[in-house]
């Protein structure tokens, strides 16, 4: 009885809905809760990446909180000490889980690498997340709404770890012959917590799928090969960058196994069997979150062709890119080790095609004027299929 009266005065902390993610949850206080991100860690247990948490807090009586985020320190490309989170990195709240708000300030603890922040929110249940989420439910409604269009095909390539379909969508319009157009493909959500990805890929879709009349354009112009969600089963869990045998899905392209990477395996068949075919590949695109960086990157075999459009993107959407000059993707994200190929570098080096990827960053983004909205993510995806559309005239 004792327990149960704690649990309402202190308030509950749920994670059990798709993509919640929390470690360990202490209540230090009654106005003072402590989260451990859980985060993941790769197929070795290197890598740990603590980049994502999202979890509800229910039956809180009215006064001010303080959350502070615990075990933040990881590992990136086997340089130990990296933390995602940190000073730059606002999480978000809401109380519907639909419209979310970034907290204005943080404090953060850079001698224990704890991220904090103080409100007092509005209701007795609300939201908290890195980023605000996009799940299978947002997906499932994109899906849905769309489903009766006639230039809207979905199949499925493959399936995930644990039996989830790979989906890949097609837009286009079908009365127009495939020899007068250009072709593009678009990867979303590699990594799990990415989720501005998706939201940049939910804005593409449905501005090409609208009636507006310059997506007709595109859809004559263009056959549009969509990944929506490359790491299903991430997305479901709440997890980082790894799919549920712990390989790193934007790794691994030179070393595809269909039993321990069925999502790349999938994807790459995909790919494969299109240009088997004879068909053309015009763009590959990734797309990807950073935390204060943002930048384009591809083959030096492209770069003149990368560069026109990345001179569009500057001038005509809020692509704020961090370095001067075009990110040369190189041959490996660590030369010499097998199985760290990206996406992009793996299929300039399999199929010599014009594969780019993208970070956008989640901070403070001086072309936004603050931190990234979900309508500015969208108008983003629709300003950059527009971009690669037209860098192809």
């Amino acid at each position: 009885m004792l327990a149960l009266f704690m649990a309402f005065f202190l308030g509950t902390v749920a994670v059990d809905f798709p993509g919640g993610s929390a470690g360990s949850v202490e209540w230090v206080t009654e106005s003072h809760l402590r989260v451990g991100v859980e985060g993941q860690a790769d197929q070795d247990g290197r890598n740990r990446q603590a980049s994502w948490y999202f979890f509800r807090v229910d039956d809180f009586p009215q006064r001010e909180i303080r959350i502070e985020f615990t075990h933040l320190l990881g590992e990136y490309n086997y340089r130990p000490g990296v933390h995602a989170v940190n000073a730059q990195t606002h999480p978000v709240f809401s109380y519907d889980g639909t419209t979310w708000t970034h907290f204005p300030a943080v404090e953060w603890d850079d001698e224990q690498k704890h991220l904090n922040v103080h409100f007092r929110p509005e209701r007795a249940s609300f939201w908290i997340a890195h980023t605000p989420p996009h799940t299978e439910t947002q997906l499932n409604a994109l899906e849905a709404g769309h489903a009766a269009h006639p230039m809207f095909q979905r199949e499925t390539v493959g399936k995930s770890v644990e039996g989830r379909a790979i989906p890949l969508w097609t837009i286009t319009d079908r009365t127009i012959p495939m020899a007068r157009k250009k072709v593009i493909w678009l990867m979303f959500r590699q990594h799990a917590w990415e989720s501005w990805t998706s939201w940049v890929g939910d804005g593409a879709i449905r501005f090409l799928l609208s009636d507006d009349a310059e997506a007709e354009v595109l859809r004559r112009e263009v056959v549009w090969k969509i990944f929506p969600v490359a790491d299903p089963d991430g997305v479901f869990h709440g997890g980082v960058r790894y799919n549920r045998n712990g390989y790193d899905l934007n790794r691994n392209w030179d070393a595809l196994d269909p039993v321990k990477m069925p999502e790349n395996a999938a994807q790459h068949g995909a790919i494969q069997r299109w240009i088997e075919a004879g068909n053309r590949v015009d763009w590959f695109l990734t797309l990807h979150n950073t935390e204060t960086g943002e930048y384009l990157e591809g083959p030096a075999a492209h770069h003149e062709r990368i560069n026109q459009l990345r001179e569009i993107l500057l001038s005509e959407s809020t692509f704020n890119p961090t370095r001067e000059r075009l990110r040369d993707a190189g041959a490996s994200t660590a030369p010499g080790m097998k199985g760290r190929m990206s996406v992009n570098q793996g299929l300039f080096a399999e199929f010599g095609i014009p594969a780019m990827l993208m970070e956008q960053m989640i901070a403070r983004n001086s072309k936004l004027g603050g931190f990234p909205t979900i309508e500015q993510r969208r108008t983003f995806g629709r300003d950059l299929v527009k971009a690669m559309a037209k860098s192809l005239r």
